[in-house]
């Protein structure tokens, strides 16, 4: 069985529980951490499938992190191999920037609780299949995009109108978080404690947590339903 390559940003930004489905289905791991000084493969032929995470800079940040850039060429070849590769939140981004998309900072953050609607297409589409029109999620994103060229939109939200897409069979991107667990929210909360403060006109911080409980574990559900559909995609 070959390995699942996971990119991860920065430390607190983990596979979640996509890291456990992956462990139930003894599923061997290898994990790429550009933030630690690790470098990217040149290819993909030892593994089953690209996992991409999210981060707090931005895939334009290439000056400051230039490990971008290897990223980047290596997402396209994933592309132009319609290779299993998923992309969250920062991940997704960069999917689409590799897909020759635009990634730019929105008019606001959107941080939280939120819902977002599936388009038609998602409604046919293997991941998403099944589940609700409107399904709630994890946000925590200041940066967006349209669906890149080639692209088919499968979700949006009240802000954004392109919060998830597929490219080929095989290629998909999740501008939000389905992967989160409690842990996760609380640590981001009180890492990313600068970035709330200078939103707190229009996002209430402890919101976050007093909502966590009630709607956690539908969002494991979501996401367990999501990854168990992707893993079967795995070469």
């Amino acid at each position: 069985m070959r390995p699942v390559l996971v990119f991860q940003h920065i430390g607190c930004e983990t596979p979640g529980i996509f890291a456990d489905l992956l462990r139930e289905q003894k599923r061997p791991v290898e994990t790429v951490r550009f933030f630690a000084g690790d470098r990217a493969p040149e290819d993909l032929s030892g593994y089953g499938g690209l996992l991409v995470m999210g981060g707090p800079m931005s895939v334009n940040d290439e000056a400051e992190h230039p490990w971008l850039k290897a990223e980047d060429q290596l997402l396209k070849k994933a592309l132009a191999l319609d290779f299993p590769t998923l992309g969250i939140c920062l991940g997704s981004q960069l999917i689409a920037k590799a897909a020759g998309g635009t990634v730019r900072r929105g008019p606001r953050k959107e941080i939280g609780w939120h819902p977002v609607r599936l388009t038609s297409a998602a409604r046919r589409h293997p991941l998403f299949r099944g589940l609700p029109e409107t399904i709630e999620v994890f946000q925590w994103h200041g940066e967006y995009f349209d669906a890149p060229p080639g692209a088919v939109s499968l979700a949006s939200s009240g802000l954004y109108q392109c919060q998830a897409f597929s490219i080929g069979r095989n290629a998909c991107g999740l501008l939000f978080h389905l992967e989160v667990t409690g842990p996760m929210v609380r640590e981001w909360v009180a890492t990313f404690k600068e970035e709330l403060d200078g939103v707190k006109q229009y996002i209430r911080p402890e919101a976050i947590l007093e909502e966590l409980p009630g709607r956690i574990d539908t969002l494991n559900r979501r996401a367990r339903t999501l990854f168990t559909r992707f893993c079967e995609s795995l070469r």
